[in-house]
């Protein structure tokens, strides 16, 4: 081993024949270590090896007498330091070699490196032999006034300082006796379950209670830890909750071109007033109390629909690209902020959407009942639908909500009533199974319109599979026009010029293309799957 070896374990598997030579120790009196006594620049191994092979062992035989070893427990010993200190002093220059003293073999140091490391190292030195470990009995005294003045009402913070002023410790090792205490004293729980991150049912309590209006110093007063850790706790539930809001949006090219407050004002601003002439609706009879509320929210216009809504998700698109911006590791306060207050103010938006159109899924919920089943069940699940419909709802293509929210109430319902959806299958003729035209006195005139707008925009989306002379047929013989009655086939053949048989067959070739254009779009028509 050459001159330079740093530190390695003692070696316990005995060592090759030849490896370690004999020697006799020096009887020369230990000479006391300090930095008045002469220094020697030699190296700090004498090579031991035989025919030019340096062994890993150095005879302390072949040592100059001026110049001894010392092992590793007498330079402990000497200068008042723990043997892991030694050891990491070599990284700052003390070196040492494995040697054979008094029969055994022992890291050991020259004199000389010794006191040219504390030489250059003084401070090191001195600082070192001031610390000392801790007694059992003192940890034992110090846990006991701990939990005495735990019973006090005094937070960790207070304990530490308290008992670090009386005992002359560190503030950090009676923290650290504290946190390795807390499995045995509940009081000390702070420190191993608030501040290591790995108490998160703790921390989420925290945050409610917080949340609930608890201030940070009852907080800290009630779990026994600083308000740093308290605040700590709260920054990471919270970052973790905008982490996880549902801030999907429907995106426009419009929200990108917003760059001035004048223009975001346009956006956010009150929503514009509706019709001073609208008619109010009557709440139908046998509506429970507690529904006919309902009734009296006004409904939106087309207006109010598009800025409602175009408000809602530009609240939302901000909010997550401010999101986008958030650093989990350490978190802006007046960031999150920011984002939480855009986040309520689109629910409340959202909140708004609905309430409007609440009766709607009533008046479809009454009409599909049918006489079985639970009404408020209906009801339940048709909100559910609303909700969704609100998310997913495009404003920018220019259709009506309620168009859009009846057809996923309808569709809602057909899944949880399959039989009254096979039941209309199965009495459904081929004109009322696509167009169903024929209105229904008992419904609310409300959602009539809505099915009406939602028919149109269907037909509107497959028509364009017929060609010229098939289209005619079909507003022929369904009346599909402006103001026009179904013809029979005798009247389309004169209106076209071809017999009624040909009218026949061009009808069925129509509604056999608009039943596969409506499969392949899986619009919802009954009796077509």
């Amino acid at each position: 081993m050459g001159a330079n070896t740093l530190w390695m374990p003692k070696q316990t598997t005995p060592l090759e024949d030849g490896q370690v030579l004999t020697m006799s120790v020096s009887t020369q009196k230990k000479k006391p270590l300090g930095v008045d006594t002469p220094v020697c620049f030699e190296g700090d191994l004498v090579a031991s090896a035989t025919d030019g092979a340096a062994s890993s062992v150095s005879k302390a035989s072949d040592v100059q007498e001026e110049d001894p070893w010392i092992s590793l427990e007498d330079l402990s010993r000497d200068l008042n330091v723990s043997t892991k200190t030694l050891c990491r002093w070599r990284r700052y220059g003390l070196v040492g070699s494995r040697v054979e003293l008094e029969g055994r073999v022992r890291w050991a140091f020259r004199r000389s490196t010794v006191q040219r490391f504390i030489q250059q190292n003084k401070q090191r030195v001195e600082r070192a032999a001031q610390f000392s470990q801790l007694t059992p009995e003192e940890k034992d005294s110090i846990l006991t006034e701990a939990r005495q003045i735990a019973q006090q009402g005094a937070s960790l913070a207070e304990m530490v300082r308290r008992l670090s002023d009386r005992t002359g410790r560190s503030p950090e090792t009676i923290r650290l006796l504290l946190k390795r205490s807390a499995d045995r004293y509940p009081e000390f729980r702070g420190f191993s379950g608030v501040s290591e991150g790995v108490g998160k049912p703790l921390k989420r309590e925290i945050f409610e209670r917080y949340c609930r209006g608890e201030s940070v110093e009852s907080l800290a007063k009630a779990y026994r830890c600083s308000r740093t850790t308290i605040y700590r706790a709260i920054m990471q539930i919270r970052v973790e909750k905008i982490l996880q809001l549902p801030l999907d949006y429907v995106g426009s090219e419009e929200f990108a071109r917003i760059r001035t407050e004048s223009q975001e004002r346009a956006v956010l601003g009150p929503t514009p007033p509706g019709e001073t002439t609208a008619r109010k609706v009557r709440c139908p009879p046998d509506i429970p109390p507690y529904l006919a509320s309902l009734y009296e929210t006004p409904l939106l216009t087309q207006q109010q629909e598009r800025h409602l809504f175009r408000k809602m998700n530009y609240l939302k698109y901000k909010a997550a690209k401010l999101r986008e911006q958030l650093d989990p590791r350490h978190p802006d306060a007046a960031l999150m902020d920011q984002i939480e207050q855009l986040y309520d103010q689109a629910v409340a938006v959202k909140n708004e959407i609905i309430r409007a159109n609440l009766r709607l899924v009533v008046s479809i919920a009454k009409r599909r009942l049918r006489g079985s089943g639970d009404f408020f069940d209906l009801v339940s699940d048709g909100n559910m639908s609303l909700i969704r419909a609100v998310e997913k709802f495009d404003y920018t293509r220019g259709y009506k909500f309620s168009t859009y929210a009846t057809w996923a109430i309808v569709k809602n319902f057909a899944r949880s009533i399959p039989n009254e959806l096979r039941h209309q299958e199965r009495f459904c003729t081929s004109a009322e199974e696509i167009f169903l035209t024929t209105p229904d006195q008992r419904s609310n005139p409300y959602e009539q319109q809505s099915l009406r707008d939602l028919r149109q925009s269907q037909i509107a989306r497959i028509f364009d599979r017929l060609d010229q002379r098939e289209q005619e047929v079909i507003r022929a013989r369904f009346g599909l026009g402006p103001d026009q009655q179904p013809r029979t086939l005798r009247e389309v053949g004169q209106l076209l010029g071809v017999t009624k048989e040909r009218v026949r067959q061009l009808e069925t070739r129509a509604i056999h293309k608009l039943r596969q254009a409506a499969q392949e779009e899986r619009l919802d028509f009954f009796g077509i799957n």
